[in-house]
């Protein structure tokens, strides 16, 4: 999982055909510059350019070119339909257009993502597409991608927590980081409440931290510090949930492979910062050992948590993290997790939640997410809903007292755990695909990712000189 190798591409112009990519807006004005038989046929196919149409025009020897529809949207998964839709006889390449061909390159390899590491036979094989240098961001990117999507595709019994902490060191050895792994008693002690949801399941939980600096980084530059929730399976505990709803929760882990595709993305753009990434990896199951309803715990932090809820586990699982973190006071604190389905009944699947402390960093954030076309959207960390985590045996109670606003409480009992003065953002995301769509196929995703990964750039360009 850690390398990709993008099989569906080449870097020769031989024998390449070409694909043209044309909005309906300048369609008459390509039809134009084809061969009257040819403009003759699209005319008669109805080609209206709309975004995903593909068309292939007949030649001599075959399929001659290909058409293929934008749309007026300029989000690079048009592109996507192609590895899929094209002849794969020999390799394909995209003429200059209104388009940018980075991200044409971008659409392309996220359509081009297939798991088939359980199939006795490989899944159907792709279209090969010529991609030109310079484009190494959107490879970077695209590789990033595939990486999330095989952990959270990848069945809990074949990624535990063990398997998900060794793929997090395997990355920070990668890359030259400092890491450390916490696990028996070293991990009761450091992280309780990690300690406390993993404690039912007879694999152990394990707390990965590795540090990374960038080349041109110093130890005075600005620390970026990510927290991924891993639970690797989540039955919901003794609050159990019903079948249907444990069907997909090997995806629960999806904050943490997004983290963890973050980091790949800044480690490989070697940025100017100071990097901090944990990540707790944990199942939640049901056992003699388990976690009950009403159970007092102690976090890190020293405030004690009331149990109101076994399957809120995932905010138990982050608010250590949060508070070790905040020790190093970072310039950036983010956090990713699959935390509440309250999340998607209020925006659906594919906007992630964002809840910010700063509001200028959450409008460069949503700006940016939308200039990349990896979108979230706001929600409010509501003071007047903190009563609603009262306990009357604890300092706090993990769920609320009412059964509205599930993941503003949920943001709010994070919150908590974050000093005051530190920049920080909480990512409440699905990690999912329901169905596939061009770019975008039916399984585990990277939501959010590049929109933070934009934001980490903007936010810290300075090169420090030398």
């Amino acid at each position: 999982m850690l390398e990709q190798r993008f099989d569906c591409i080449t870097g020769s112009a031989t024998d390449t055909r070409p694909v043209h990519a044309v909005r309906p807006g300048g369609l008459a004005a390509f039809l134009q510059t084809l061969a009257p038989a040819a403009a003759a046929f699209l005319r008669d196919a109805d080609f209206s350019a709309k975004a995903g149409e593909l068309a292939l025009l007949p030649g001599p020897d075959g399929v001659a070119a290909a058409v293929l529809g934008l749309g007026t949207d300029s989000a690079p998964f048009a592109f996507g339909v192609l590895p899929a839709r094209l002849p794969q006889a020999g390799a394909w390449r995209l003429e200059p257009g209104d388009y940018d061909p980075a991200a044409a390159t971008l659409g392309y390899l996220l359509g081009a993502y297939r798991y088939d590491r359980f199939r006795s036979s490989a899944a159907r094989s792709v279209a090969t597409l010529l991609v030109p240098s310079g484009h190494e961001a959107s490879l970077s990117q695209a590789a990033a991608t595939w990486m999330v999507r095989d952990l959270i595709n990848t069945p809990a019994n074949c990624l535990g927590p063990v398997e998900l902490a060794d793929f997090a060191v395997s990355l920070a050895q990668r890359h030259g980081a400092r890491h450390a792994v916490s696990a028996g008693e070293a991990l009761e002690e450091a992280y309780p409440t990690v300690a406390a949801v993993g404690r039912g399941a007879a694999r152990p939980p394990r707390v990965v931290v590795f540090h990374w600096q960038g080349r041109e980084a110093t130890d005075e530059s600005p620390l970026v510090s990510l927290c991924g929730k891993g639970v690797c399976f989540d039955t919901g505990g003794y609050d159990l949930k019903p079948s249907a709803a444990m069907l997909r929760m090997k995806k629960d882990m999806g904050g943490a492979a997004t983290v963890l595709g973050l980091a790949r993305l800044v480690m490989e753009a070697d940025l100017p910062i100071r990097l901090a990434v944990r990540v707790g990896c944990v199942e939640n199951a049901v056992s003699g050992t388990a976690m009950r309803p009403s159970d007092i715990l102690h976090t890190r932090s020293g405030l004690t948590v009331e149990v109101g809820n076994t399957d809120a586990e995932g905010r138990l699982v982050l608010c250590d993290l949060l508070d070790e973190a905040c020790e190093e006071e970072p310039a950036l604190l983010v956090d990713c997790a699959t935390l509440t389905g309250a999340a998607r009944v209020a925006l659906g699947p594919d906007l992630p939640a964002l809840f910010c402390n700063d509001d200028s960093l959450a409008e460069a954030a949503l700006r940016l997410g939308n200039v990349v076309h990896d979108p979230l959207w706001r929600l409010p960390l509501w003071s007047g809903y903190n009563d609603w985590l009262k306990s009357t045996v604890a300092d706090v109670n993990n769920v609320a007292s009412k059964p509205m606003a599930g993941a503003i409480v949920a943001g709010l009992y994070l919150q908590r755990f974050v000093r005051p003065g530190t920049p920080w953002m909480h990512v409440d995301l699905y990690a999912w695909n329901d169905q596939s769509q061009p770019g975008r196929p039916e399984g585990g995703e990277a939501m959010a990712m590049r929109a933070l990964f934009a934001l980490i750039q903007e936010r810290f360009p300075q090169r420090v000189a030398k």
